[in-house]
């Protein structure tokens, strides 16, 4: 088999369809503990702090899932790890659905977290062996249906949780989740070939040589810019339902909100995989992450509903292609072979950061009273992670420009 056949083929793009099918699906567990939040925290009668645990276990459990189902799918493929998942997260909806507290229901959220997990960054590092040209854009729609599955699964449970509440929408979700991931995973069981692994790992060899960054470095201030950029992603993604109820608004208009704000999203991530075939991913995450930080500063003055409409589709459009970059840098300087563990990895922290920011932002507003200060707050972090990536930038070009420098003594 030659490389033109192994890259770029039909075959590579018939798989990216059914890998966007599965992460919209297997994905929604990050969205629907969103959509329940006030239910959850009207029946109990709790603050909003602990109503936003249940979303907190869940990127705890999302995160963690990350990094072992990518160690997983690097030894037994992606079809095993995802029928597994998709059973772990189906037994986790069960018994949210018959949890009798928030601490019983924040627990079994760590299982749908685990589950939902198969569906983000294991399958982006598969789905990144069969592209080598057009691996940006492709890593890009495989990660488009995480924010897919956001803007979709919220207008559609917002009525199952008018009518029947947010029980209702665990137990429906038990059985949508492992009656369509199962079949469709069947259709990934071929593994990758060994030619696409050693082309591959020339790529990323020179890669590292040009940046003079270990595997393990970059590994670790990735997941530190993950953590910064995520922190801040997550005051808009995870409060947006409860800032519209707050403000009078009711939890479908927040849904509508959030569907706009990931739909929006999704138009960021594919703009931005076409820029990252250009561009490289870590300028794409650059770019991505100043965009982030000026839609965070337009929250601060916008109060009514149409300014909260179009500041949400300003903040998808911005942030879109920053997750996404992280997962294109590690396939660009790191060892093939460990894609599915280094992906994990530092997707992990960038969810890590999400759940972070969704109780940060939470016991602020309970400090508070609002959320301008927990703004003010995913501004700040949102800033740590612009000067990892230019530290990055630079090293990753200082040795180029000194070898240039350095020919004419070479030549004498």
């Amino acid at each position: 088999m030659s490389e033109q056949l192994v890259f770029d083929s039909r075959y590579s793009w018939l798989r990216l369809g059914v890998t966007l099918a599965i992460a919209t699906i297997g994905n929604v567990g990050m969205w629907s503990v969103i959509v329940i939040m006030p239910a959850v925290q009207a029946e109990f009668g709790v603050s909003r702090a602990d109503s936003s645990l249940p979303y907190t276990l869940t990127m705890l459990g999302f995160a963690l899932g990350n990094l072992l189902i990518g160690r997983a799918v690097d030894r037994f493929g992606v079809t095993f790890a995802l029928i597994g998942a998709s059973l772990l997260s189906g037994l986790g909806y069960l018994a949210a659905a018959a949890s009798p507290s928030v601490l019983i229901l924040s627990a079994v959220h760590v299982l749908i977290g685990l589950g939902s997990a198969a569906s983000f960054g294991p399958l982006i590092a598969d789905i990144s062996h069969w592209f080598h040209r057009r691996r940006g854009i492709a890593v890009a729609v495989a990660a488009s249906g995480n924010y897919l599955s956001g803007a979709i699964w919220p207008m559609l449970l917002a009525g199952v949780l008018a009518d029947h509440g947010w029980r209702a929408v665990c137990l429906a979700l038990a059985l949508i989740v492992t009656a369509l991931v199962i079949p469709l995973s069947l259709l990934l069981r071929r593994r990758v070939p060994e030619l696409s692994m050693t082309a591959a790992a020339g790529f990323s060899a020179a890669n590292r040589a040009k940046s003079g960054l270990s595997p393990r470095a970059l590994a670790w201030l990735l997941a530190l810019a993950g953590l910064g950029c995520c922190v801040a992603m997550s005051m808009p993604q995870v409060h947006i339902v409860a800032l519209c109820v707050d403000r009078g608004y009711g939890p479908a208009v927040g849904a509508e909100m959030l569907s706009l704000m990931l739909l929006g999203g999704v138009v960021s991530r594919l703009v931005s995989g076409v820029l990252a075939d250009r561009l490289g991913g870590v300028l794409t995450l650059l770019i991505g992450s100043v965009l982030q930080m000026i839609a965070l500063f337009l929250y601060l003055p916008a109060g009514g509903l149409a300014s909260l409409y179009g500041v949400s589709l300003v903040f998808g459009l911005a942030q879109g292609g920053i997750v996404p970059a992280y997962a294109l840098i590690v396939r660009e300087y790191m060892p093939a072979r460990e894609a599915g563990a280094r992906v994990g990895f530092v997707i992990m922290a960038t969810i890590l950061g999400m759940a972070l920011g969704g109780w940060m932002s939470g016991w602020i507003h309970d400090m508070t009273g609002s959320y301008q200060l927990a703004f003010l707050n995913g501004i700040v972090w949102n800033a740590l992670n612009i000067g990892i990536m230019l530290l990055i930038l630079t090293r990753t070009l200082r040795p180029r420009r000194d070898r240039h420098a350095q020919k004419p003594i070479e030549a004498a």
